[in-house]
């Protein structure tokens, strides 16, 4: 916020007072007032006074009023002559005055909402390039798009503990997109690794569980080169969290890049999935599996295909691994032994857990 745009609201309101009106800075600094022989003069008790956060403070023969600001210390502050009733109306006044001029300049100028209105597709792609110009922005720098997500409505400090591990403002941008959601678009290197990007994610993660006792899940999107791609990498980073939550509920932080198969049935209607399962277990329901016997089919795809070392992790005897995969392709007529029956039957646990989900979010 300049100067030159406060001193021009500050000498129209010259004209209806005869009071010295002026704003100075969070170090005491005078930036614009109606005597022009103050500015750059310095006031810093005073800034001691309003930092007690009292609101309006009466000083030396001046009454002084903070902006708003976003965070508990204030950014800019009014002062008036006099200590009077009138003093403390004109005081009030004027800080509504400028604290709405700044709002509305902020809101104009600022990256952080440049950046916002992108990624919630509130700005034409064609208008990117001429607003970021404007904003001395690099539009062709490679960025990442984290969502963290919390399960409950999240604290405001969450932005702020977020923030901190991204001191670089102009670079890096936290961003609360609603109560349970926050976005980190964050400037990286062009040969920026998938591991780098989980290990940003892994310390925003252990943060927030530190400093705020609070889960979260983080969705990463891939990189974007250009400044209105960051759109998609949100988008990439909102799906890797909703599929996520379907095939990896066990996973707190989870990549766009890593979704595999689990991105494609995601996407699909329910009625091919109904009609693919029905196809796949003509001979006998799926259902018809009691819970030992998918724990086991589970520990069979985790080991390989492997029936040695499969036996060995449940701890039970080889023959008896084998009579149970036995008993699996009686009651499916899938052999799990047998590599492309192994893959139908895996894509059919993966579509019936995707209908499962369906069911619960109707």
């Amino acid at each position: 916020m300049t100067g030159r745009l406060f001193q021009g609201i500050i000498l129209q309101m010259k004209d209806i007072t005869d009071r010295i009106i002026g704003i100075m800075d969070s170090t005491g600094a005078v930036v614009a007032c109606t005597e022009l022989s103050m500015i750059g003069s310095e006031r810093e008790e005073e800034t001691l006074d309003l930092n007690s956060g009292s609101g309006v403070t009466i000083h030396n023969g001046y009454v002084y009023q903070a902006l708003p600001a976003s965070g508990a210390h204030y950014e800019f502050a009014v002062f008036v002559e006099g200590e009077d009733r009138t003093a403390e109306m004109l005081c009030a006044m004027a800080a509504i005055a400028l604290g709405s001029v700044r709002t509305m300049y902020n809101e104009k100028h600022d990256k952080a909402t440049f950046i916002k209105n992108i990624i919630l597709d509130n700005i034409l792609p064609g208008d990117i390039y001429i607003k970021s110009t404007e904003l001395h922005f690099g539009s062709d720098v490679p960025r990442v798009v984290f969502l963290i997500s919390f399960s409950d409505a999240s604290e405001t400090s969450a932005i702020d503990v977020v923030s901190s591990l991204f001191p670089d403002k102009q670079r890096d941008f936290v961003i609360g997109i609603n109560e349970k959601d926050l976005v980190l678009v964050k400037e990286v290197k062009p040969n920026v690794e998938l591991k780098d990007l989980m290990k940003i994610a892994h310390n925003i993660e252990d943060t927030i569980n530190t400093e705020l006792m609070m889960k979260s899940t983080i969705g990463i999107g891939t990189v974007a080169m250009q400044l209105k791609d960051i759109v998609s990498s949100f988008k990439e980073a909102q799906l890797a969290i909703e599929v996520g939550q379907v095939f990896d509920t066990e996973k707190s932080i989870l990549s766009f890049e890593n979704l595999g198969i689990g991105r494609l049935i995601y996407q699909l209607p329910s009625t091919l999935c109904e009609q693919f399962l029905a196809e796949v277990f003509r001979k006998g329901s799926i259902s018809a599996l009691d819970h030992e016997t998918l724990f086991t089919i589970q520990k069979f795809f985790e080991n390989n295909l492997n029936v040695s070392e499969t036996s060995r992790k449940l701890f039970v005897h080889r023959n008896t691994l084998v009579y149970r995969l036995e008993k699996i392709k009686k009651i499916t007529g899938l052999d799990l032994r047998e590599f492309d029956h192994a893959i139908i039957f895996k894509v059919a646990l993966m579509v019936r857990k995707y209908l499962d989900s369906r069911e619960v979010m109707d």
